[in-house]
């Protein structure tokens, strides 16, 4: 099993897109058996909450089954728990860094590395850009699969 933590600020916009999204990917591809999904915050805000409405408008607009969640904190047990632990943004990065004790397995990345940009997946709390946060999801989860294929994982 390859075990991925999604991770963002709130655990209500990018990591809940991110967690719904590759979940119905690699169902498609009939790899669901090869993972475990799940996403979290660095920040305690929306801990208990659900998807953001703009998250779920776009998932049931693309046709993407919502993965039931409620927003819960990454921990430093993650670290040990997860193989990936993706991040969507520098800052978002910088908290799971601290929240885990540093990142000496080189398992903390940010989603868009994968599909070789150094960009973040800019937060639709902030920009209303549901749209845009999609592409990026979309572009980074595809990368990671491919990048999982390269490296023998699947």
């Amino acid at each position: 099993m390859i075990k991925i933590l999604f991770v963002c600020h709130g655990n209500i916009c990018r990591s809940t897109m991110c967690e719904s999204y590759f979940t119905h990917f690699v169902n498609q591809k009939g790899l669901s058996g090869l993972f475990t999904i799940a996403s979290a915050a660095t920040s305690r805000e929306e801990i208990g909450n659900p998807p953001h409405h703009g998250t779920v408008r776009k998932l049931r607009e693309e046709g993407i089954p919502l993965v039931p969640h409620r927003a819960v904190q990454m921990t430093a047990a993650d670290y040990g728990k997860y193989d990936y632990l993706i991040g969507m943004d520098s800052a978002n990065i910088r908290n799971m860094q601290r929240i885990a004790g540093g990142d000496p397995q080189g398992k903390i990345r940010k989603l868009l590395s994968f599909a070789g940009a150094d960009r973040d997946v800019a937060d639709p709390w902030y920009t209303g850009d549901f749209e845009a946060t999609y592409r990026d999801t979309v572009a980074g989860c595809t990368a990671f699969l491919e990048y999982l294929e390269e490296q023998g994982q699947i």
